[in-house]
């Protein structure tokens, strides 16, 4: 029979003798190592035959091996040929070629660790000198601190990563996760996913993903609402005493409406994440071609990342914010007193003008830059922190990791914007009551520090940390089944 080696590497030699750029000496070592990967000598690898091999040489990324088969099986059955591993090995070669010369920046054919460090900065990662040799190390195997294109192919060749940010591509967060605001600053999309129609699929399923987790936790949603208002707008809407305690506050709703009751509001509360969504990413594009300038292909540094973001979420909000005083207005209402969105609609324009509709608008936006500017903060000191401790090894943080970077960030984003936000539905809802002052921002803080204190800044928050976990759970299940039912990879 001879050997399986030189026979992989006979066919596919005598198969590409037309082709000038072919090289016996590379072909040869995909031959070799086609056949330390055909474990059963077939002639063919499958996936277990990928993992088995991949898991024993420290390859611990989560379907890895479903990758490298989804990228190279192109006539589908399942496995690789050795046709189809070696057209693998050539496309991806390629593109790590291509990656190599981008860090290579002065073209020397090796990577020293002030390029590693200069590139990690493009993306908005600050390492240390220190750190990049860290990093430099564990790709770096003749011990000369330096990477030559050998050492980078071989360390990068069972890793399917198509350019240098792929790196920050896994700590994408703010489309995934819904925990009833929408403040995160954008995250940043390739020239690629943006030209291939990607980004709008991340964006859809994003929607989504907050739509079933909004509809799954607007019981706690409601009664947050109606524990930030004050006791005389409590006492219109059903409170006899002005007090309401979270048990005792759902029993009511029950009581008073049936079960169906605990979700009033949530239509609306759903229905303004699409508008919202694809103005924020419009304007944070907008915003970030005026940031940048001429420079071009290069990455927002973090604090213009917040300029951005923020500007364009208060645009957004700008946009949308009538929509924010409907959900307040229907989420309080009673049995009976609106018919619907276009009535709740009329009803206020009718009776309060069309300024009542951005009633509260500048705590709203106010609170936009504690929220996004914590959020930020938070998650890059926590990626950076995780890519410092373990980026050598492996790129991909893994689910728990992103999970938990992002509900971190965004609920001390949350809590750090909660008094706006509280001041904000107190504007909203006060403005239904006939004869009433109407406090300013100012005027409201002082009255909520003067007669409940300083907690009184943060009465229904309590529910909003209930329903983080069930919020955070539900969105990212969602987002990453829609994910893939559209046809985007993770």
């Amino acid at each position: 029979m001879g050997d399986p080696r030189n026979r992989h590497w006979v066919g596919w030699t005598q198969a590409r003798c037309q082709d000038n750029s072919a090289d016996p000496e590379r072909e040869k070592r995909w031959a070799e190592l086609f056949d330390q990967l055909d474990l059963n000598k077939d002639g063919r690898i499958d996936v277990h035959e990928l993992q088995t091999w991949l898991k024993a040489r420290g390859h611990s990324r989560r379907a890895l091996e479903q990758q490298i088969l989804r990228e190279g099986d192109t006539n589908q059955d399942g496995e690789l040929d050795f046709e189809e591993f070696a057209r693998y090995l050539r496309a991806h070669e390629k593109a790590l070629r291509l990656m190599f010369r981008s860090l290579d920046r002065n073209n020397d054919g090796e990577i020293d660790v002030g390029e590693i460090q200069h590139s990690l900065h493009k993306l908005g990662v600050d390492i240390s000198v220190a750190q990049a040799a860290k990093i430099m190390q564990s790709i770096d195997k003749d011990g000369t601190m330096t990477i030559d294109w050998n050492e980078w192919r071989d360390h990068f060749l069972f890793n399917p990563i198509h350019n240098i940010e792929d790196i920050a591509h896994y700590w994408k967060h703010s489309f995934m996760l819904d925990i009833g605001e929408n403040m995160t600053v954008p995250d940043d999309f390739t020239e690629e996913e943006k030209k291939s129609g990607a980004v709008w699929r991340h964006l859809m399923a994003g929607a989504m993903a907050g739509s079933v987790s909004r509809t799954g936790t607007a019981p706690l949603d409601r009664i947050k609402v109606f524990l930030q208002c004050s006791v005389d707008v409590l006492q219109v809407y059903g409170s006899s005493s002005g007090r309401m305690r979270l048990w005792t506050g759902l029993r009511g709703m029950v009581g008073e409406g049936g079960m169906s009751a605990l979700w009033r509001g949530n239509g609306i509360n759903v229905l303004k994440i699409a508008p919202e969504t694809a103005i924020k990413f419009m304007a944070y594009e907008q915003i970030k071609s005026m940031i940048k300038g001429s420079k071009d292909g290069t990455s927002l540094l973090v604090q213009e990342r917040f300029i951005a973001g923020s500007l364009a979420g208060a645009a957004a909000q700008t946009a949308i914010y009538p929509l924010e005083v409907l959900k307040t207005r229907l989420t309080l209402r009673k049995t009976g007193q609106f018919r619907g969105l276009t009535d709740c609609a009329m009803h206020i324009l009718q009776k309060e003008g069309v300024g009542a509709f951005y009633k509260g608008y500048l705590p709203n936006v106010l609170g936009i830059i504690p929220y996004a500017g914590i959020d930020l903060a938070v998650y890059e000191t926590l990626k950076n922190a995780w890519l410092q401790q373990y980026g050598e090894s492996s790129a991909d943080p893994g689910v728990l990791v992103l999970v938990g970077c992002g509900t971190l960030s965004s609920t001390c984003g949350q809590v750090a914007s909660y008094p706006l936000a509280l001041i904000r539905t107190r504007m909203q809802a006060q403005a239904s009551l006939v004869g009433s002052p109407q406090l300013s921002m100012v005027g409201q803080f002082r009255h909520i520090v003067s007669h409940e204190g300083v907690l009184g800044l943060y009465r229904g928050i309590g529910p909003n940390f209930l329903k983080v976990i069930p919020a955070v759970s539900l969105s990212y299940v969602v987002y990453e089944n829609v994910r893939r039912a559209l046809g985007v990879d993770p």
